[in-house]
């Protein structure tokens, strides 16, 4: 799974999504991530930064399987950090890097814009 985890002083588990992990969850397959955010445990703290939901979005194709009611429930359960970073324009280059991490043989080039 595409996440950092560490655990706070609570014992409480805090999990970082990446990218990478945030485009699987709206357009791939990741059971895992589905049922970490549709089953909202009580132990678990998911969080991702505002960079990385733009990195993932901005990664989204018109011929992905996007669909808004995930991302609406992302919102709903993950805490969105900021990057507190100078935001930096997403280069094709680093969206075929993440959809080729994320999506692996099912990006192929005709999937593109």
């Amino acid at each position: 799974m595409m996440m950092d985890t560490q655990i706070n002083d609570d014992r409480m588990q805090k999990h970082y999504i990446r990218p990478e992990a945030i485009l699987r969850y709206l357009v791939g397959q990741d059971d895992n991530l589905d049922t970490l955010i549709m089953c909202k445990s009580s132990q678990v703290n998911l969080v991702t930064s505002d960079a990385a939901v733009y990195e993932a979005m901005a990664s989204v194709t018109k011929n992905d399987d996007f669909k808004l009611n995930k991302l609406a429930k992302f919102f709903e359960v993950v805490e969105i950090q900021s990057a507190r970073r100078k935001k930096t324009v997403l280069t094709h280059e680093k969206v075929e890097q993440l959809r080729k991490i994320a999506l692996g043989d099912a990006n192929d080039k005709d999937n593109r814009d």
